[in-house]
């Protein structure tokens, strides 16, 4: 500790001590034990007792409880804990029964502020801090703590109760350490006893007739096997698997979603035998025991399994799988594709499950088809894939959903009673049937999807979510591998299917909801990107009125659709799919009026991205005359308020230097002829044309902008210039410029907080000289540090908290 802080601890302790001053916050109090804890990392915990005496004194004022504020309280008990972690320390406080007086059965129990949960947590904080060496078990084995904790698992605050039943696995892994490596597990009745007392109080819980206790026995049991991967959890299970599986013989079987974590954290480790403890014939029968709708993350947390047998997946899979045959049975009359359904307890289950009521059924369904998208993204999903039965049973959900399905039995017309209208199921369809899309589907059933899609994107009554979901979900079966040989075209059934789409993208481009309006924008987007160079699709688009449309929307009073036309009507430009060439000349004046007179963030930031990216890609506007496309939109961009807007702006500039010096697979007018394309030395004459752009202004004013990202990107793109401009002239001919004197001048000005003063005109030599003048890396390295990283220092800190009660004079305090 330093010496200024060891000044100005007597004060704090004293302050903290005193129930009548006004403590700082709880922040300030995590962030001093935070210091205590850096502190006792660098030094021993007793040598900063016995050189600060007030720290034992205001710690052995918290054994009266009535004259210390619960806020202190808590944080005291934690800074106990703290230092006791270092075993000579924790006995120096257990001489004095310190450790007693606020750990033991007969000391923080008996004090009125036990009621607060603050005190409690932070008891059970210091005991977890303490707990890390031999001499604190003897100590929760002799002090009562133990009991404690097991009385605070059903602490009504969930905070507590959760960090009672972790504080139990730190003692009970602790008690099981120091084995010598290779040597045999002990017996349960052999183990420590801190760790038998756990042991049996979870054995005991267990068999209780209570579910809250049941529950706390099984989370404590799934933490301790998901955080200790040691041999002696084997024991541990043999010991405790008797009394959980008894708990599935219990109608109703109690605490199921704490039961089926357990048993998956069990299945997790890495050191059991599985076949020796039964653990695959436990998953078995729970599968079968649990309803449809609570067996659906247990079947799809034994599919996640690395080592499953194959029997136990295909049941885990046929739990998941059920629902849906359900549906298509329902629907069909007809038995269903042969593995969905197989007349078994657990289908009718099912089928009870879906038709109780709307909201157990569209539950159930939601469930499914997530758990089934989750599960065909991962690695384990089963193979081979019932890619047939699950498209047809998506689309039949979605069917069922606007009311276009013909049930042929009374459960199809229930079933239609259900989920008519339902947007939960509407979505959850959706995105299913899009992740189906990277399957192999018959063509019959690909024409099913896209007229279920049209009907859903043409119909009045779906909602803007649902409509942004048949977005997304038709963007994806179009780009899905169903293509034409050449492997980048739209196979002939998608342009017929995008045919009957533009229509009722113009009738949606025009709604009345703007998120309506949005989506579609970003659809179109993303429809030009993909296939905007075909020549099928260009036709098809040009013969609607989409574009006109989507330029249209540069004027909506909604901002975010704003930007979205933004981003659509760069789009068509950068593939040349505006009406006329005029209108593409007329394109760039208003994004230039947008980006100078939003009002809005959002379709400016737009503007930029595609500015940036016709710069990049070489669009015909902007190399018809880069300087002045550049330089205007820097002035428009140096005016801007949004950070946003000024980070993106130096990206434009960036992206036109690298373009400018000649950098590999990019395309510019000032790279002709430059010998930057072949030399690392710029051309004087591209230097000459870079002074008379706003650009270097532009980025040296932004070097102390007020936003540090915008900060941090001018100080990356002045690097880069002075980087790749080193080399153009020397030193000693810069400092001879006649520019040299007011270069100085404008420095001094930038450096003294005038940042809005301007430059000037610069010659190249100026401006060679004001890059090297910079510390650039040392700015670079100060902008990566957090904002407050000045006033985060200890002294800091308890000069703050001290200022807070009037200790220090006014002029000394560092408020911040």
């Amino acid at each position: 500790m330093d010496a200024e802080c060891s000044r100005l601890l007597p004060a704090l302790c004293a302050v903290l001590a005193d129930p009548r001053q006004l403590v700082a916050d709880d922040t300030c109090l995590e962030k001093l034990l935070d210091w205590f804890k850096t502190v006792t990392e660098a030094e021993p915990s007793l040598q900063l007792l016995q050189d600060h005496p007030c720290l034992m004194e205001l710690l052995s004022h918290v054994l009266k409880p009535q004259d210390v504020s619960p806020r202190v309280l808590s944080f005291a008990l934690r800074l106990v804990g703290v230092f006791a972690a270092q075993e000579d320390c924790f006995q120096y406080l257990q001489q004095g029964e310190l450790l007693l007086g606020l750990f033991g059965e007969t000391g923080a129990l008996s004090w009125a502020a036990w009621s607060i949960p603050s005190v409690r947590s932070g008891w059970i904080q210091g005991l977890c801090s303490l707990a890390h060496h031999p001499s604190a078990l003897h100590f929760l084995a002799d002090s009562g703590a133990v009991d404690t904790i097991f009385s605070l698992q059903g602490d009504p605050s969930l905070f507590v109760a959760s960090a009672a039943s972790q504080l139990l696995v730190h003692i009970l892994a602790l008690s099981m350490q120091g084995g010598a490596p290779g040597s045999p597990v002990p017996e349960a009745v052999a183990w420590p006893v801190c760790a038998q007392k756990i042991m049996n109080h979870v054995e005991e819980s267990l068999h209780s007739k209570a579910t809250p206790q049941v529950t706390q026995a099984l989370n404590v049991l799934t933490t301790t096997f998901g955080r200790c991967h040691n041999p002696w959890t084997g024991v541990l299970w043999e010991r405790l698997s008797p009394p959980v599986a008894r708990l599935f013989e219990r109608d109703p079987i109690p605490a199921t979603h704490s039961l089926m974590d357990l048993l998956l954290s069990v299945a997790r480790s890495p050191v059991l035998n599985f076949a020796a403890c039964g653990l695959w014939e436990m998953l078995a029968q729970t599968l079968s025991r649990l309803s449809p709708t609570q067996a659906g993350p247990l079947a799809l947390g034994t599919l996640k399994l690395q080592h499953c047998p194959q029997e136990l997946r295909t049941q885990a899979f046929r739990v998941l799988l059920q629902p849906l045959a359900c549906i298509l049975k329902a629907t069909t009359q007809a038995p269903g594709p042969p593995g969905l359904l197989d007349g078994t307890a657990g289908s009718l289950l099912t089928v009870d499950a879906l038709l109780s009521s709307k909201s157990a059924c569209v539950g159930l369904l939601c469930q499914t088809l997530a758990h089934l998208e989750e599960l065909q993204m991962l690695p384990q999903c089963p193979s081979p894939w019932p890619q047939v039965p699950l498209l047809q049973a998506a689309v039949t959900i979605l069917r069922l959903s606007d009311g276009s399905a013909d049930p042929s039995s009374s459960a199809g017309g229930r079933l239609c009673g259900a989920l008519g209208g339902c947007v939960r199921v509407q979505r959850a369809a959706l995105d299913f049937l899009g992740t189906l899309s990277l399957g192999t589907s018959p063509l019959e059933l690909v024409l099913e999807v896209f007229a279920v899609l049209l009907k859903t994107l043409e119909s009045p009554e779906s909602s803007p979510m649902v409509l942004k979901k048949a977005f997304q979900a038709t963007l994806r079966w179009l780009q899905s591998p169903h293509k034409t040989p050449s492997g980048s075209d739209l196979s002939p059934d998608a342009l017929l299917f995008l045919g009957e789409l533009f229509p009722i993208l113009q009738k949606r481009l025009c709604s009345p909801c703007w998120e309506v309006r949005d989506s579609a924008l970003e659809f179109l987007t993303h429809l030009i990107r993909d296939w905007g160079g075909q020549a099928d699709f260009r036709e098809a688009l040009h013969s609607s009125e989409v574009p006109t449309l989507a330029r249209q929307l540069l004027q909506d009073p909604e901002s975010y659709v704003r930007a979205s036309a933004v981003g659509a009507a760069g789009q068509l430009s950068s593939q040349g799919l505006q009406a006329t060439p005029a209108n593409q000349q007329g394109l760039l004046m208003d994004l230039m009026h947008i980006l100078s007179t939003d009002s809005e963030g959002f379709p400016r930031r737009a503007v930029l991205r595609v500015f940036t990216e016709w710069l990049r890609d070489g669009h015909a506007d902007v190399v018809r005359d880069t300087e002045w496309f550049v330089a205007t939109v820097l002035q428009a961009v140096s005016r801007d308020l949004d950070w946003e807007v000024r980070v993106q702006g130096l990206e434009l500039a960036q992206v036109f230097l690298i373009q400018a010096m000649g950098q590999p697979r990019l395309h510019c007018p000032y790279t002709v002829g430059l010998p930057g394309a072949t030399s690392s030395r710029p051309h004087l004459e591209f230097l000459q044309t870079l002074c008379r752009l706003p650009l270097f202004e532009f980025a040296f004013c932004a070097l102390l902008d007020c936003d540090r990202p915008v900060a941090q990107k001018a100080c990356d793109l002045l690097l880069f210039l002075r980087d790749k401009t080193v080399s153009c002239s020397n030193p000693q001919e810069a400092g001879d410029s006649p520019n040299s004197a007011s270069v100085e001048a404008a420095l001094q000005r930038w450096r003294e907080g005038e940042q809005a003063q301007p430059l000037g005109d610069l010659e190249p030599e100026a401006m060679l000289a004001i890059l090297r003048s910079l510390d650039l890396e040392g700015l670079q390295g100060r902008l990566a540090k957090s904002s407050d990283h000045v006033e985060k220092s200890p002294q800091s800190l308890l000069q703050d908290m001290l200022a807070t009660v009037g200790v220090l004079e006014e002029n000394e305090a560092d408020c911040y």
